[in-house]
């Protein structure tokens, strides 16, 4: 009798138990108002709001949110025209490999390391090494490998798509080729200048071998 009478007590609360339902939902339903649609919440009744003045217009990807940040009809093909290279896109001059260089250090040097050996201070800081640009297999790759690595990731590497732009990517891929050859140049290949201070390093290199033997 006495169990039966608890459970008479706690059947009001077990049937307000489906009005609390509702309340679960906010995080994810949220009230809103709809794009063009009315409020009374405001003098004018609309539900959007404009844009307080001075506000500036910013597009980010093929497809931005606010229509007053569209790419226009020219950069959006241009973006797409860079997505779909197999090949260098843009002429390698100063201008890209400047641009590759700012774009890598931003996002590639902490692991890459400056000259892309895969010893960044990511990587002395316990961050599995990258596969140095070095390596005979990634000197071999093609361009478009590059591209993609960037684009998509690879290993523990993340994607970047959504940080760097595909006209960026190539640059950096610019640069990428850049530190490769830097590092397997032929010496008779280089200016004179260079030439002289690289065979005076080595044979002061090679004097001190000497003498500490």
């Amino acid at each position: 009798m006495k169990r039966l009478a608890h459970l008479l007590l706690g059947l009001p609360v077990l049937l307000q138990l489906p009005g609390c339902e509702r309340m679960m939902h906010n995080m994810y339903d949220q009230p809103r108002g709809n794009t063009y649609g009315t409020s009374s919440l405001f003098p004018d009744g609309a539900a959007s709001r404009t844009p307080p003045a001075g506000s500036v217009a910013h597009a980010r990807g093929a497809r931005p949110g606010s229509s007053s940040g569209r790419l226009g009809a020219d950069r959006a093909e241009r973006r797409a025209r860079d997505e779909a290279a197999q090949t260098q896109p843009y002429p390698i001059d100063m201008k890209l490999l400047a641009r590759g260089q700012s774009r890598f250090s931003i996002y590639c040097l902490p692991c890459h390391s400056p000259v892309g050996d895969g010893d960044g201070r990511i990587v002395r800081r316990g961050f599995p090494s990258p596969p140095s640009y070095h390596s005979e297999r990634l000197r071999k790759v093609h361009d478009r490998y590059i591209y993609d690595v960037i684009s998509k990731g690879y290993g523990v590497m993340a994607s970047y798509a959504d940080r760097i732009a595909p006209a960026d990517r190539w640059a950096i891929v610019a640069y990428v080729r850049a530190l490769q050859i830097s590092q397997h140049a032929r010496v008779d290949r280089l200016p004179v200048d260079i030439q002289k201070k690289a065979r005076h390093a080595l044979s002061g290199a090679a004097s001190l071998t000497e003498n500490k033997q």
